[in-house]
């Protein structure tokens, strides 16, 4: 049927992406058992921890109302910890530590207090719960690493001082604990240092680590050498301690075997017994598996479907658990077998009954953008088998720029992608210089020149596009979150190549962002942009909020109202800017939405929107029956 872009109906549904889908994430195993995190929008994002039963069943563990999350960083991950038939997890609604004994109601181990809890381990030698500790009762936070002793509660603290703190591992036998520190104003990606605290004495030795050195993910072999990654040579690789205290490579290469600390509870590595380590990696912004050697530094990959792998777990039968996405297949908990390569899904995401004809295939793409150098991305041409455009229309082009900054495009089906393509629109994932998955130095191209770099990377890829003859130059969008959001805006104000744009939670004003937001960003402009108030002009110059008169195209925005990170006044001042200029331009909120939006209802009601807003724009009519919003300075408005 020929049908012009964006008017093509679809099989994947608003209702769809919400009402059957669930997160994954935190596979863990006690090695009896295998568990992971449930996020369920349809329960108001409530995150549930579910075990895999032999037959194939799943069961709740986590019982209503109890909600697993914390908010150490805001961010928060590493929330729960199992072990001994024991869950000990961080409630969110009250930010304390519970223990719960599988199949009885939990109890609260810690106090009510303004404390935060995050990255548990046991020290069961001392009978005690270590793990990162995160005091509000004072203006900026103090961060710690803790110990709860588990008979009564109380608190010892272990490690303090720096400004904050992650990962506390401890050794098999014991006696040592590893762990990793950062200060202001570096975030863990820019600086941090790995340290060894001698749980018996209390001494501390410093074990790697530099002011231009990232170090993640410390882990103890089974026979209790110390591994970490660390990005030393650009590339974030896994190295080792031995015995004399020397620190060895374990395998070099072109390649990140780790990801920027945002969460806590990464693990993108686990040991295969005492001489092999299974490892995902990332080359050219898709990620790949593969075993290593830790004697003779054997390097075999393993064949996967998955371009999207994290929470990487090991049993003791040998057999490796991640989470693992593709192109055409849902997000799924994966059971793999190291040495036949084969793998099990325990749960997926999502159900989906659908042809995978519909599902656009990601495209690498890399493109020259300014100082001769190169940027990145993924493509997604619009794919529906039951429609073609009419001859010699192009289709619209919607540009996303990921949040972080310092983060990267997912390779894994994701139905919102598939939401657009599937309706007429292409769609490219943009890679711009400061993500992640290419090298520090690509990194650090984002050093001091956010709102710049980001910017042409994400027009230099529509224009690209353009060029290729794959996207209408009259219909482009770009439309980002969080981070992404401040790129939206900064694109759509200091640069004139798109036509409409989305922000979702994004950033306006770049001084009220360096005073009001949380402990964990507080000096993060600090490398992005210059240190505040020191360099007060740039953040003034890099703002959009101060050069709303430059912005000449419609804009929605999307907020939640109890947003920590990105506070609402953000939105509300680009609004009623854009508002006074006579523009067209939408302000959507959900009261009871943080940073990032988890409830059923108000991601339908966000995605549909922005595709309500894009039809009357463009003058095409969505075969979707959506609910009409109200367009400020639209000519329906008038």
């Amino acid at each position: 049927m020929v049908n012009t872009f964006g008017s093509w109906k679809s099989p994947i549904s608003s209702d769809l992406i919400v009402s059957q889908s669930v997160g994954l994430g935190s596979v863990s195993t006690d090695f009896r058992n295998i568990y992971w995190l449930e996020s369920r929008p349809t329960e108001k994002g409530r995150s549930v921890l579910v075990q895999f039963n032999s037959d194939g069943t799943t069961t709740d563990v986590t019982p209503e109302p109890f909600n697993i999350k914390t908010r150490v960083h805001e961010y928060g991950g590493g929330s729960y910890l199992i072990t001994d038939g024991v869950v000990y997890f961080s409630e969110k609604t009250d930010n304390r530590v519970y223990r719960q004994v599988i199949g009885e109601n939990p109890e609260p181990l810690t106090e009510e207090s303004l404390k935060r809890y995050a990255d548990f381990v046991i020290d069961s030698r001392r009978n005690r719960l270590l793990c990162v500790c995160e005091d509000h009762s004072i203006k900026e936070p103090v961060n710690s690493i803790i110990a709860i002793d588990l008979d009564g509660g109380k608190i010892t603290t272990l490690a303090e001082g720096k400004d904050f703190y992650s990962s506390p591992r401890i050794s098999p036998d014991g006696q040592y604990l590893a762990f990793i520190s950062w200060d202001h104003p570096n975030m863990p990606w820019d600086s941090s240092y790995l340290w060894l605290m001698n749980l018996e004495s209390g001494e501390i030795e410093l074990v790697a680590g530099s002011a231009k050195e990232s170090i993640c993910e410390p882990k103890w072999s089974p026979s209790g050498k110390l591994y970490f990654s660390s990005d030393l040579s650009n590339w974030w690789n896994l190295y080792s301690r031995n015995d004399e205290g020397k620190i060895e490579c374990l395998y070099s290469m072109s390649a990140e075997f780790a990801y920027p600390h945002w969460v806590f509870g990464l693990s993108t590595y686990s040991f295969l017994g005492d001489n092999n380590i299974i490892s995902a990696y990332s080359q050219n912004g898709s990620w790949h598996l593969a075993t290593i050697n830790t004697t003779t530094k054997q390097f075999r990959e393993i064949k996967t479907p998955y371009t999207n792998i994290s929470s990487i777990k090991t049993t003791s039968e040998g057999e490796a658990l991640f989470i693992g996405g593709c192109p055409t297949e849902a997000t799924a908990v994966i059971k793999l077998n190291t040495e036949t390569e084969k793998s099990t899904i325990l749960k997926q995401a999502i159900d989906l009954n659908i042809d995978p004809a519909y599902f656009s295939q990601p495209v690498a793409i890399a493109f020259s953008t300014e100082n001769g150098l190169t940027a990145y991305g993924w493509y997604y041409p619009p794919q529906n088998p039951d429609y073609s455009a009419p001859e010699g229309e192009l289709p619209p082009l919607l540009v996303k720029s990921h949040g972080g900054p310092t983060a990267a495009a997912s390779v894994s089906l994701n139905l919102r992608v598939q939401y657009w393509t599937s309706r007429g629109f292409g769609y490219v994932d943009v890679n711009y210089g400061g993500s992640i998955g290419y090298g520090r130095q690509y990194r650090e191209r984002l050093d001091n020149n956010w709102g710049i770099v980001d910017v042409d990377d994400c027009v230099n890829a529509a224009k690209y596009l353009v060029k290729q003859g794959k996207a209408d130059p009259e219909r482009l969008v770009i439309s980002g979150s969080s981070a992404g959001g401040y790129t939206t805006l900064a694109a759509l104000t200091f640069r004139d190549v798109f036509k409409a744009g989305a922000s979702y939670y994004g950033i306006s004003d770049l001084e009220i962002l360096a005073r009001d937001t949380h402990k964990f960003e507080s000096r993060y402009l600090d490398g992005l942009i210059g240190k505040y108030p020191e360099t007060k002009e740039l953040y003034q110059q890099r703002s959009p909020i101060n050069f709303t008169e430059q912005l000449s195209c419609p804009v929605i925005f999307f907020q939640g109202l109890e947003d920590k990170v990105v506070p609402p006044n953000q939105a509300e001042m680009m609004f009623e800017a854009i508002k006074q200029k006579g523009l067209p331009v939408a302000y959507i909120t959900f009261e009871d939405e943080g940073h990032g939006f988890r409830q059923a209802a108000n991601i339908k009601k966000a995605l549909e929107s922005e595709f309500y807003f894009y039809g009357k724009l463009f003058g095409f009519q969505p075969s979707d029956q959506l609910e009409a919003i109200t367009i400020i300075n639209s000519q329906e408005a008038q």
